[in-house]
């Protein structure tokens, strides 16, 4: 997506854009991170903070997953923090419109003079990885993609869902290395919608959407512009290549 700082325009155009997956048959959904949301100015989001589990992204959200009758991962929304921050939630419902997942944003982004989030959020706590009838999926956003430990305490995750919002300079030099790094280092399919393009205020965003599998190969990628990508997951070749290379039994440190 290429969201402004129009709260309702995003939402429409996020329900564009998931009606077109639903259409295409897909059975899991992922919006970027702050899909809602996202300009120059980091203290807007604070303006449409919501409860948790309460409020109109989170019901746009949970309305989509069961109107569509598939998984969403809601990329990231702000959930107050109640110290003046917000969180920076993932959510992902399941096909009934149920939250069967909450991730809050561990890893805090800070860039030369350009971004720092502990401005206005507040660092999650908590590893979230949940069993799915699609698997294991685990939830993380953007700046925790450079972290790897974060991915091994998701107790070996068949899906991993990053939403991102990566800027130009850091996307060009190391977006697709770490997201092929962390797929195969856990074997795992992995999900990255991203933000791409210019936003309000003059924020830049990297866009290049991929979806990988375990093996690191990229099976579907956006370009710049705002569009869906869909890909296959094939659980039986994800198996077959941890049967094959069964690194994740060969882990010394745990």
């Amino acid at each position: 997506m290429n969201s402004g700082e129009d709260v309702n325009d995003n939402l429409s155009r996020a329900e564009h854009l998931l009606a077109k997956a639903a259409d295409g048959g897909a059975v899991l959904a992922a919006l970027p991170e702050f899909f809602p949301l996202l300009c120059a100015d980091e203290q807007k989001k604070l303006a449409i903070k919501e409860d948790d589990n309460r409020g109109p992204i989170q019901d746009f959200l949970a309305a989509a997953a069961a109107r569509h009758k598939m998984y969403i991962a809601g990329g990231s929304l702000p959930i107050d923090a109640g110290d003046g921050r917000v969180f920076s939630t993932c959510p992902l419902y399941a096909p009934n419109g149920d939250r069967v997942a909450r991730y809050d944003k561990m890893h805090l982004f800070r860039f030369a003079d350009k971004v720092d989030e502990t401005r206005t959020i507040a660092p999650g706590k908590n590893v979230v990885a949940v069993d799915t009838p699609l698997g294991r999926v685990g939830l993380a956003i953007c700046y925790d993609l450079r972290f790897a430990e974060l991915f091994r305490a998701m107790n070996s995750p068949d899906i991993i869902i990053i939403p991102s919002a990566f800027l130009p300079e850091t996307g060009q030099a190391h977006w697709r290395v770490l997201l092929q790094a962390r797929a195969i280092e856990n074997l795992a399919h992995i999900i990255a919608p991203a933000q791409c393009g210019t936003h309000p205020g003059g924020r830049k965003t990297f866009g290049d959407s991929l979806i990988v599998d375990g093996w690191g190969r990229i099976l579907a990628a956006a370009d710049k512009d705002e569009q869906v990508i869909f890909a296959d997951i094939n659980s039986e070749e994800r198996q077959a290549q941890r049967t094959q290379l069964p690194a994740l039994s060969h882990r010394l440190i745990v």
